[in-house]
């Protein structure tokens, strides 16, 4: 009953997973592994392994995005202010010791967030060409990263304090960094670079599958569908 899903090889018990999942499809801003050992009764290491678990069933590598669609970056990481003094980088402030994320979302529609190596524009545009139908139109700020595109361009001048100009403007896909952040700095406190994609995917999912027209059973269904062929050994996880 367990081969071939996430719940392979875990001796906790299915009612657990299930409530986890619950917990996870419901949850706006996520869960943490503490407060997720205490709901369930397991070490706060087991529930955090579940989490991951289920965060690697989120990965949709399939999606991709068309119509219009907003694109942006966001750096995930802690403050320098607020790190302990033996822990702070010295190099300069803004997107020191952060992680770039870039964001693409379709006008009301579907999300989908990487997480990149640097923002570059041959890998930014590599992004975009992957998960973005080619006739689609691309609605981003003035990064130059964005500017040598393939796709429909539509640009807003953030620095100059333009925020909409007719069709063009990336309010959907700020909207999503405002939840994100919200969850990282009030639910989690941090992300590891090397776990951060998975964390990604799972805000991914929440809002992809997260509408509340859509009942909690279904969206518990489509999250159960995507753990089929989906595994991460506990070795694998913190090498």
């Amino acid at each position: 009953m367990r081969t071939g899903i996430i719940f392979e090889c875990s001796h906790v018990p299915l009612d657990k997973w299930l409530f986890t999942i619950y917990t996870v499809v419901t949850a706006r801003k996520g869960i943490s592994s503490l407060q997720l050992s205490k709901l369930i009764g397991v070490e706060q290491r087991t529930a955090w392994f579940i989490l991951q678990r289920i965060r690697e069933a989120c990965k949709d590598d399939i999606l991709t995005l068309k119509g219009i669609v907003e694109a942006d970056e966001a750096y995930i990481g802690g403050k320098e202010t607020n790190k302990h003094e033996s822990e702070k980088l010295k190099a300069g402030r803004g997107t020191v010791g952060k992680t770039a994320v870039l964001g693409m979302r379709e006008r009301n529609g579907n999300f989908k967030g990487k997480v990149l190596k640097d923002t570059t524009s041959d890998t930014v545009q590599a992004e975009l060409n992957t998960t973005i139908e080619p006739d689609s139109t691309l609605c981003t700020d003035e990064h130059r990263a964005y500017t040598e595109t393939k796709f429909t361009h539509l640009t807003v001048n953030h620095s100059a304090k333009q925020f909409v100009d007719g069709m063009a403007h990336t309010n959907g896909i700020e909207s999503v960094w405002a939840v994100l952040k919200r969850g990282f700095y009030g639910i989690y406190h941090s992300f590891s670079e090397k776990h951060l994609q998975r964390y990604i995917d799972e805000f991914a999912y929440r809002l992809n599958q997260g509408n509340v027209k859509v009942p909690v059973m279904d969206r518990i269904d489509v999250l159960l569908r995507m753990c089929i062929g989906k595994r991460l050994m506990y070795a694998e996880l913190i090498a």
